[in-house]
């Protein structure tokens, strides 16, 4: 039997956040290119010994990137945008780095778990956005009929260099044509009608002369990324598909074409059809598809099933991927290839790194590196040379975690089965609580509020260091949070504002915080994954049922109450964003689990209302991008991610006003399900598009209350009364103007209190200027 292992692609962050830290350092001009580009090096030899080390065939090259691998393409591809004038002179490093920051150096900043360019005093960044349903984030070609491709691939033929000289089999691997076209966005001024498709025809030779490189310097596999074959594609880009690959083909170099996250339903057939040595698909988001693939599949491609999870962190059923394999080897007569299912950049480095982790627990868990193991595990077992003491291993990891009663509770389970109808319904329809809470709140027209967070101090988070790290009492450590709650109802009071905050100086993170306080998650130590060039997060593991032992919030808020006689707002973060954001254990519905969320943040929505906070806020900035890639289920996604939200916010009597948070997503194709969450008031970004998003909101005729963001808290510059009144008066054009709130456009905590206090100032004058015109 004839079986090959690889992988699609490896996390380039480092097994200690290596290249963070040198790329933070070369940008504050600390580290030199040459210092950075040695980096570079020593990370990708380390992980390609780690590859080699685990039996894999081959090596993959051209999987690390600086910042990102679409960036790398701009570059590879020649067509970085003219709007940054690069001079002849300057290093492609640092034309890189300008793509990705802008031409100024300003910090990026990140609020409601995004990431977000500094817009330059010159020229700003590429946009950035989410790759697929990930929470990794690329930055975004620009493509106009201007665009011209050139190949300028010294730094990918270096690093297979690089490989080889070290002795290894390389697979080089690459994005796709026609997937790299789909990622760009048109950028046409004065022009409409330009479609990117159009670039296809001169973009094929420079990848057919990139292949023809990559064949002349001994490589014998290129890896081409087509992950748009699992999306909903317009007749055109699934037409181009085989008259593409048919001219790749004639370079005469083996490609795999590679497909994952989605499966390929209409596109099965075609993809199977299309002429490349092999294909990849991706076993773990669509199963049903392998024995059609296999069948389509014609007898001399090679069929590589990404068998292990690269999206999450659970350990693979080692007998069950086995008893998958098996008949799919049987019909390709032995031959077959194993690999992730993806790139196994969405998952952290390595579980050695886990110390102080649970031993149960971690036992359940693969990162990384013991992914590679698991690959060559079932390699030896399909080829019959089984590994009996890996595969006893994860036998009793696999039951185990099975049969834990700290998995299972059975108290959470008839919870969920003693669920009524209308568990997830307020007790009146809008109209009748918007009256009823307007008596009772008596807020003056367009109330102004933010979103929840104030600036994060270094005085913060030294305090929560020396707590964590047990150099500060308990007693004095909520004596500080104490004291900077009250500083910041406070500033709000002498603002002016119409309704507080808290200002959340107790959190870490609007996911972190809450986690650390419910049953069913944990938390690691270095399980950082990276999210945008040295931006990485730590997303919590979900092991098991969620229920919360007691009130997470109730003190904190309760305290900011009793300082001011003007309503404080509840701030929780609702269970889809949990989710979202979390690493979700695989062995029930992931709607099961934001089930248990929502219960769990219900009961907190109920102690706070008991203690007489009559505003609460249920953060949703994820709801979106829980959405599956294909169209076809966004409705079922919808139906349960919508009820887990009513769910939560539901349990309080008409009085009680509900909030939710959304932010930088486009909500006008699901407005709809929107205003099905039926939260009272619905606080969203727009100030960045000047207030367009609004414009859907108001043909949909959206029926509850809206708080438009009035300025970007993530650009340093300062929004003027002027400028704020304008958008207001834009709002007011499309939303009925009583039912319009003031409010910035995301939380402040990024922000220092100087600008914060500045940009506050002018918005309550705005909505004193929109009060006094009405």
């Amino acid at each position: 039997m004839t079986v090959h292992t690889h992988i699609l692609g490896f996390p380039r962050i480092g097994a200690a956040r290596e290249l963070k830290l040198a790329l933070e350092s070369h940008w504050r001009g600390e580290v030199s290119e040459a210092a950075l580009e040695a980096t570079g090096r020593q990370l990708r030899a380390r992980h390609w010994a780690l590859q080699r080390d685990a039996g894999l065939d081959y090596v993959t090259v051209g999987d690390f990137a600086f910042y990102d691998q679409v960036a790398n393409h701009i570059q590879l591809l020649g067509c970085e945008p003219a709007r940054f004038s690069f001079a002849p002179e300057q290093s492609p490093l640092s034309r890189y780095f300008t793509m990705a920051r802008g031409a100024d150096t300003h910090a990026a900043h990140a609020g409601c778990g995004h990431a977000h360019h500094a817009h330059a005093a010159g020229t700003a960044a590429l946009e950035m956005t989410k790759w697929f349903d990930t929470n990794y984030h690329y930055l975004v070609p620009e493509l106009s009929p201007q665009t011209r491709f050139s190949l300028a691939c010294e730094r990918l033929l270096a690093e297979v260099a690089e490989a080889q000289a070290l002795g290894h089999q390389v697979k080089a691997a690459l994005i796709g044509p026609l997937t790299f076209l789909w990622l760009g966005k048109e950028k046409t001024p004065g022009e409409s009608s330009f479609d990117r498709l159009a670039l296809l025809e001169q973009l094929l030779p420079v990848y057919g002369a990139l292949l023809d490189r990559l064949k002349q310097q001994g490589v014998a596999w290129v890896q081409l990324d087509e992950p748009i074959l699992g999306l909903d594609l317009p007749g055109a880009w699934r037409s181009a598909f085989e008259s593409a690959y048919w001219q790749l083909n004639q370079v005469g170099i083996n490609i795999l074409l590679a497909t994952y996250f989605s499966p390929l339903e209409e596109n099965l057939s075609l993809t199977c059809r299309l002429p490349v040595a092999g294909l990849h698909v991706d076993g773990i988001r669509a199963p049903h598809e392998l024995i059609s693939v296999t069948d389509w599949l014609p007898a001399h491609k090679v069929l590589s099933v990404g068998i292990v999870d690269g999206r999450n962190i659970w350990r693979t059923d080692l007998d069950e991927a086995l008893a998958v394999l098996q008949p799919l080897a049987a019909k390709r007569n032995g031959h077959l290839w194993l690999a992730p299912s993806c790139s196994l950049l969405h998952v952290p480095f390595s579980l050695a790194a886990e110390t102080e982790l649970d031993g149960d627990i971690q036992s359940w868990l693969a990162f990384a590196t013991e992914k590679l193991s698991e690959i060559a595990v079932l390699k030896g077992a399909l080829a019959g040379r089984p590994d009996d003491a890996a595969l006893a291993a994860s036998r009793l990891a696999i039951a185990g975690r099975r049969a834990s009663p700290r998995v299972h509770r059975p108290q959470v389970a008839q919870r969920l089965q003693a669920l009524t109808p209308t568990i997830d319904r307020r007790d009146s329809s809008f109209p009748q609580r918007q009256a009823m809470q307007r008596a009772r709140l008596q807020l003056p027209d367009f109330p102004t509020t933010t979103i929840g967070s104030f600036p994060q101090t270094a005085a913060i988070r030294a305090a929560r260091a020396s707590f964590k790290r047990g150099e500060l009492a308990v007693n004095d450590y909520e004596q500080q949070m104490r004291a900077e709650i009250a500083h910041a109802v406070s500033r709000q009071e002498a603002l002016g504002l119409d309704v507080l905050v808290h200002g959340e100086a107790e959190r870490n993170d609007m996911v972190e915080y809450f986690g650390e306080q419910l049953d069913g998650f944990i938390f690691t130590r270095h399980g950082w994954v990276q999210s945008y060039g040295s931006r990485c997060v730590k997303p919590p593991v979900i092991y098991g049922d969620v229920q919360r032992p007691t009130a997470m919030t109730v003190e904190w808020t309760v305290h900011a109450q009793s300082l001011t006689h003007k309503p404080v707002k509840g701030m929780l973060t609702g269970p889809v964003t949990i989710l979202q954001w979390s690493f979700v254990r695989d062995d029930q519905p992931r709607a099961t689990t934001a089930l248990q969320l929502a219960l769990a943040m219900r009961d907190e929505v109920q102690d706070l209302e008991t203690a007489g906070i009559g505003i609460i806020q249920i953060d949703e900035p994820a709801i979106r991008e829980g959405l599956p890639l294909r169209r076809g289920r966004w409705d079922a996604y919808l139906d349960w991610a919508t009820r887990a939200f009513r769910i939560a916010a539901s349990v309080v009597s008409d009085t009680t006003q509900i909030h939710t948070h959304m932010c930088y997503a486009e909500f006008n194709d699901i407005l709809p399900q929107i205003a099905a969450m039926d939260a009272d008031v619905i606080t969203i970004e727009t100030s960045r598009s000047d207030m367009e998003l609004l414009k859907g909101f108001g043909q949909f005729q959206y029926p509850n209350e809206i708080g438009p963001g009035v300025y970007d808290i993530h650009s340093p510059r300062l929004p003027s009364t002027l400028d704020m009144v304008k958008l207001l008066q834009k709002a007011s054009a499309v939303i009925p103007p009583a039912n319009l709130w003031v409010n910035p456009d995301c939380g402040l905590k990024t922000r220092g209190w100087a600008e914060t206090e500045a940009a506050l100032k002018n918005m309550v004058a705005a909505a004193q200027q929109m009060r006094a015109a009405a």
